[in-house]
């Protein structure tokens, strides 16, 4: 144990570095989950040992540079599918969102140092205090890296922990309160590897028990907060995967054989009854939409809205709705085309559009370009093809596909597009929940390791609401997930496909579908309390007993 301690306490700036480095391979593709909780296990170490509350900070910004930097690899991807501007400014972007990012990890690292500074009067060293510190202002700053500038929530710590069952903890507490539950853990974890180096047995029973009621914890909060499963309404679906690469995704040469890649998956089975087709994320290059300039309809069929609609319509049978992406424009009085909306359509078998959602939280340098006129003057552009800027939606919305039998027995479907599904808490219209949330999404921009990620948040979100999640991406990874996040179905990187099934049954609400943001941020404050009156109840103690 001396020579390990002796290690990190003389190289602490490099050491923290790696320990954020390693920390990214917890996250899907990787898995390797244990990484998040030793790598923040010597964060919580080198914080402690920090002489100042700016060393601490700095702790902190290299641990989050490290791991921001290799968890954002994907980004890198997407500069290779558009030509305005160079590859390597792909892996610029990365490092310089990493250097902004690792802000968040300092801010706690340093407060929890100032927390614990307070303390150590009280307890020497204030291990516990600082823990619960430390663990509160983790779950703050996630939240708030969320929100800042538009907010970049990607990967929180408990999407590295998906698949331990304690996770369900998020059905009362959400992502960024389960991800507090992490950094306690990986303080129990410090606790253990350092007793059992040591071989001091007895603490090290403890800090295993330490970490068993955790466990327990987190069991019982999820228990309690789960919502109770509605009857099942055998909603069925057809999720299409047609495996376009973004190559060619918007290459005029492609769009014939484009369109033969969605409809070969598309139509309905011998027998099928009437399901919701569903399409990803810009599907189809198309105005389905009536009442735009003729010019926009030329190079689409029929050189109109209603040939391009009859066009889908014979891929549907009767019953059958269209849900699927595409772009609706937005048109000034003089019939100038002044913006464009990345939108779900919901069109029926007879051709009739059902209604829409446009996408509310769209993705900076993406699909707009902050601070235009300075940016392109130096040559920089968004990354989706097209001159102007999309603007956003008024957020989440429920649309009712009912075909006229009994109320209800019709579909209610919430809608997020791509990566606005990575926001916790953000994701229903809470005064109309649906029976599901359909998350069309374009994830061939971003390599191998985008996807796998954007899927485990998926995930947390199904756990959190207690609704399904069902995910289409024209190259993977499209998948049915359940109320309590399990995969049910799906279709792997790379390949083209179909998953005919039918939507999973809806719970009612849990407790952080009712409580929202508010549950993580109640539970934070408890930590802190927890923290801070720690070391008073010690010092009330041991006056009382002498």
């Amino acid at each position: 144990m001396k020579k390990l301690t002796d290690i990190l306490n003389r190289f602490p700036k490099l050491a923290a570095l790696i320990a954020g480095t390693l920390s990214a391979f917890g996250f899907a593709p990787f898995g390797v989950w244990p990484l998040i909780v030793l790598g923040l296990s010597a964060l919580i170490y080198l914080t402690s040992k920090a002489k100042t509350a700016g060393t601490a900070a700095l702790t902190g910004w290299l641990f989050g540079l490290g791991h921001f930097t290799i968890g954002n690899q994907w980004i890198a991807a997407a500069f290779h599918f558009q030509a305005e501007m160079p590859v390597w400014l792909g892996y610029f972007a990365v490092t310089a969102l990493a250097a902004y990012l690792a802000v968040y990890p300092a801010i706690t690292a340093a407060a929890a140092w100032k927390i614990g500074d307070t303390v150590r009067r009280s307890e020497r060293p204030p291990t516990i205090a600082f823990a619960l510190s430390f663990a509160a202002m983790w779950t703050v700053t996630e939240w708030l890296r969320s929100l800042v500038f538009t907010g970049f929530a990607w990967n929180p710590v408990s999407a590295a922990m998906i698949d331990v069952p304690g996770i369900i903890a998020v059905r009362a507490i959400g992502t960024y309160g389960a991800s507090g539950i992490i950094v306690l853990l990986s303080a129990i974890a410090l606790g253990l590897i350092g007793a059992v180096l040591t071989m001091q047995w007895k603490a090290a029973f403890a800090r295993l028990l330490d970490a068993a009621l955790l466990a327990g914890f987190c069991a019982g909060l999820g228990t309690m907060a789960a919502g109770s499963v509605l009857p099942d309404k055998r909603q069925a679906i057809t999720i299409v995967q047609p495996n376009i690469s973004q190559a060619v995704k918007y290459d005029l040469n492609y769009d014939a054989l484009n369109f033969v890649k969605l409809a070969v998956q598309s139509k309905p089975l011998p027998g099928q009854g009437p399901r919701l087709l569903l399409w990803p994320e810009a599907a189809i290059p198309d105005y389905l939409e009536s009442g735009y300039p003729a010019r926009f309809y030329q190079p689409q069929p029929g050189g109109s809205a209603v040939g391009a609609r009859m066009r889908l319509q014979s891929l549907l049978g009767k019953g059958d709705v269209l849900l699927t992406g595409a772009t609706r424009l937005v048109i000034d009085k003089d019939g100038q085309l002044i913006a464009a909306r990345n939108s779900m359509l919901a069109m029926d078998a007879n051709g009739d559009l059902r209604g829409s959602y446009d996408k509310a939280h769209l993705v900076p340098y993406g699909e707009y370009l902050p601070m235009a006129p300075l940016l392109r003057f130096f040559g920089l552009n968004r990354l989706v093809p097209g001159d102007l800027d999309f603007w956003p939606g008024r957020g989440p919305a429920t649309l009712n596909l009912g075909d006229g039998r009994a109320p209800e027995s019709r579909a209610q479907v919430g809608f997020q597009i791509c990566y606005e599904i990575i926001f916790s808490g953000r994701i229903t219209d809470r005064t109309h929940r649906p029976d599901f949330i359909f998350n069309a999404s374009n994830d061939a921009w971003f390599g191998t390791i985008g996807p796998p990620q954007h899927l485990a948040q998926a995930r947390l979100r199904a756990i959190e609401e207690g609704l399904p999640i069902i995910r289409a991406t024209p190259t993977g990874i499209s998948a049915i997930i359940d109320a309590d996040g399990r995969i049910l179905k799906s279709l792997p990187l790379g390949t083209a496909g179909r998953i005919d099934s039918t939507v999973p049954p809806t719970h009612t609400s849990t407790w952080f579908a009712i409580w929202g943001n508010a549950a993580p941020l109640m539970f934070a404050v408890l930590l802190l309390a927890a923290g801070l009156l720690r070391p008073v109840f010690a010092v009330v103690t041991r006056r009382t007993s002498r």
